[in-house]
């Protein structure tokens, strides 16, 4: 009986080890230690790098402002006269003239800053070309243009002297900013040849650079009513004249968009 019971307990015994054996083993999973809090301490997240934000562009040129000055007030360095633009009053009187200190033919006497502008520029050519320029007319009052432009229509014909000539109440050199120039010694002054002259080219190259403009460009009659001037400058100041340059606008009536002023209105 005894020895039944102890090969039972035997067989129980390698039963229990076979199943013990066979029985699958887990793997120990660790867990995050705990903080003071008990809360487990969550990995780092990385930072990123902030995109950096780029400069704004350089904002675009501004593009030139026609308003700045006027052109229909007498005493401004921008105003327009011609055959359908009288000045306002017709008799008016420019302020501020003064002597030019230059060679010339007649007075040569301008407004102001037209003036130091016109001395600058003699200078730079003759530092340039060691040669010279001079003043063949300059300012001119009402008066004086009455008795000019009768002049004129005395040998040409009103026509004729239109062509030349303005009306008094409609000259530029009433203005006291216009000029006309001529070689020293004088060769083809007032004549269309000055433009083939030393002085002529030199003029239609650089002249912008101290404010003036050729007011009556070749092959423009049909706007300007004037035939060609190689010799008669007007004073705008160097922005303007600048600006003429770069664009490549002839004339005063195309660029401030002016009807063409070939004929007096009567």
């Amino acid at each position: 009986m005894i020895a039944v019971l102890v090969l039972a307990a035997v067989f129980i015994g390698t039963v229990a080890g076979t199943i013990a054996l066979l029985a699958p083993r887990t793997t120990e999973v660790p867990v995050a230690e705990p903080t003071d809090s008990g809360t487990p301490t969550p990995s780092p997240t990385p930072t990123p790098t902030p995109t950096p934000t780029p400069r704004p562009e350089s904002p675009l040129k501004l593009t030139f402002d026609r308003r700045t000055l006027s052109i229909d007030d007498p005493s401004s360095l921008w105003v327009i006269t011609n055959k359908l633009r009288p000045l306002d009053p017709k008799n008016y009187a420019a302020p501020d003239l003064v002597q030019t200190p230059v060679p010339f033919i007649n007075s040569p006497v301008l407004r102001k800053e037209a003036a130091d502008a016109l001395v600058a520029m003699f200078a730079a050519y003759t530092a340039e070309t060691g040669n010279q320029m001079q003043v063949q007319s300059a300012y001119r009052s009402y008066d004086v243009q009455v008795n000019v432009y009768n002049g004129w229509v005395s040998s040409l014909g009103q026509a004729g002297a239109d062509l030349t000539s303005a009306r008094p109440g409609h000259s530029e050199h009433q203005t006291g900013l216009a000029v006309d120039i001529s070689a020293v010694p004088a060769t083809c002054a007032l004549q269309a040849c000055f433009a083939d002259t030393e002085q002529g080219k030199w003029l239609a190259k650089n002249a912008y650079k101290w404010g003036f403009v050729l007011r009556y460009p070749k092959g423009m009659t049909k706007i300007t009513g004037y035939e060609f001037e190689p010799w008669h400058y007007r004073y705008v100041g160097v922005e303007l004249a600048t600006e003429m340059h770069t664009t490549g606008i002839k004339t005063l009536e195309q660029f401030f968009d002016l009807p063409a002023a070939p004929d007096y209105a009567g």
